[in-house]
């Protein structure tokens, strides 16, 4: 399962943060045999292991952090899972102005490959209205 990009951000924000304030930390985020999806990957599956459903920021953020600086550590299979964050990351100017880009994008995009599907023409029915003449008549 591929996380969701909003609980990413979220994850890597905090780690990028904790790392410009804490060098020993810095150092073990700084390891190139770990990665964000990894990690997010381990923390879905310590939350399925707890059975509990809801979790504190400081809770998820905690076990971000334990994925970077532990020796050995099982990832676990990644899970079909529906993720929920309760706050907002904030955009920056050029995020927003991308996201601005990408959406006109898709519309143009949306909007020629309507107008180049072939369009379906009418079946013209023609019924058979011939008049039967009468042998009495």
């Amino acid at each position: 399962m591929k996380s969701t990009a909003y609980f990413t951000r979220t994850i890597l924000t905090h780690l990028e943060q904790r790392a410009s304030e804490d060098p020993l930390f810095a150092e073990s985020f700084a390891n190139p045999d770990r990665d964000i999806d990894q990690c997010c990957i381990y923390i879905l599956n310590q939350v399925q292991k707890s059975g509990c459903n809801g979790f504190h920021d400081d809770e998820i953020f905690e076990l971000a952090e334990s994925y970077y600086t532990a020796e050995n550590i099982e990832v676990g299979k990644p899970i079909n899972a529906r993720i929920s964050v309760n706050h907002v990351v904030e955009l920056t100017t050029e995020e927003r102005e991308q996201a601005r880009q990408d959406a006109i994008q898709k519309a143009q995009n949306d909007a020629y490959n309507k107008m180049m599907q072939p369009k379906k023409k009418a079946v013209r029915v023609q019924l058979n209205t011939a008049v039967q003449t009468s042998l009495f008549d």
